[in-house]
Order: structure tokens, then sequence, then C-alpha cells
């Protein structure tokens, strides 16, 4: 019993000591897209967001990366109030362009040969633009008057905050693994260009089940 104990005790110590060597490269990436639709409020959002990543090991379970990508979201609203003969139709449009850098470094712990689990440090910055336009129309449905105004309005904006992210990187072979983050800890400081009061902050602490995502990573082995 005791020599089975110290087998799978070795074991074990081998298996945590197993590490990605200094100099490996990787390449990995995230693309998602997401749509909600409100029926009762006439309301669509659409997300798209492609980041390709890159990072190299710079010690041993040690890596350092950015990500480097683009982001855009789409809105559309319609809204329609009758009060007797008067009508009134609220039509509005947003669309939201940037461009998004993400350096990064990463430090892994060996649970086995194949499962490690890493504490990211990320600092996620964008740089993006924002288009709303929106028209109301006015009907007198007894004098048949009809007026209409329309607003537009275009808005420059920096995003730059830090995020800590536990996760898990599972290995399939030596070359592809499977890994996932899980919730994240941060801050965000977002800024309108040549706007000096709305400087908005959000901090994100806690374990958030909707913040759990998955990617796919191809390694150059050593």
């Amino acid at each position: 019993m005791k020599k089975l104990l110290l087998a799978g005790a070795i074991t074990l110590f081998g298996l945590s000591n197993a590490q990605i060597k200094k100099g490996t490269v990787y390449i990995s990436g995230q693309v998602n897209y997401t749509q909600e639709e409100d029926k009762n409020r006439d309301f669509t959002e659409k997300n798209f967001k492609i980041i390709p990543t890159a990072g190299i090991f710079i010690a041993p379970n040690l890596a350092v990366g950015t990500g480097l990508g683009y982001t855009n979201k789409k809105t559309e609203y319609h809204d329609i109030y009758s009060d007797g003969f008067f009508t009134s139709s609220f039509e509005s449009t947003g669309k939201t362009d940037a461009i998004v850098v993400a350096p990064f470094i990463r430090k892994y712990w060996t649970l086995s040969d194949k499962l490690y689990f890493f504490g990211q440090l990320e600092i996620p910055m964008e740089f993006g633009k924002i288009n709303q336009d929106a028209s109301v129309t006015y009907i007198d449905g007894m004098s048949g008057f009809i007026a209409q105004q329309t607003f537009s309005v275009e808005r420059k904006y920096t995003s730059i905050g830090v995020n800590v992210k536990p996760g898990l990187d599972y290995f399939l072979n030596k070359n592809w693994s499977i890994e996932a983050t899980i919730g994240e800890f941060g801050y965000q400081n977002f800024k309108y260009k040549n706007e000096t009061d709305t400087d908005l902050k959000n901090y994100n602490f806690g374990l958030n089940l909707s913040s759990i995502s998955f990617g796919v990573k191809y390694v150059f082995a050593k």
C-alpha cells in the first residue's frame, strides 16, 4: 500500500511539474456574434466581435501577448404613440465601430500533463465611434398635418480597462488546446473625445457565469 501511494505521489508530482517551454509561440482568438430582439418594444441589437490573439512564452509557464481586432454593434428601435387624432412615430438607429487592442500577461499552473490553470492580466483598449440617427414624425389625423424632425449625432470615444481573468487550458495534443475563461475582475474607464463631463467608470468583480468564454489555440510546439 505504501509503495502504491508513493508511486501515485511520484506520478502526480511529475505531472504537476510539466511546463510549457520558454520561446513557445501560439495564436488564438475569439469570434462572437449575438442578436437580441424585444418585440414588445420593437427593439433589435446586433453585436459582432473578432479579436485574433498571439502570444509567446518568455519563461516556462509565463506568456505575454496581445489581441488586435474589431467590434461592431447595431441597434434599431421603433415606437408609435397615439392619443385620439394625434399620432407620433419615433425611429432610432445606432452603430458603433471600434478597434480593439488588448495586451496581456498570462501565468500557467500545471494541474496535469494536459490540463493547466491560468490567471491573465489584460489591459483592453477600444478606440471607436458611435453614430446615432433618430427621427420623429407627428401626424394630426384631424387636419392631416404632418411634421418630421431628424437628429444625427457622431461621437468618438476611448475605453481603457484592466481585467484579471482566471481560466483553464486543456491540450488535445502538442499543437491544439481548448481554453476557457471563467468570469472576470476588473475596471474600465470610458470617455468621449472632447467632452469633459463624460468620464464613466465601470467595475466588474465576482464570478459571473455569463462571462464564461471558450476558445481554440494553436501552439507552435518546440
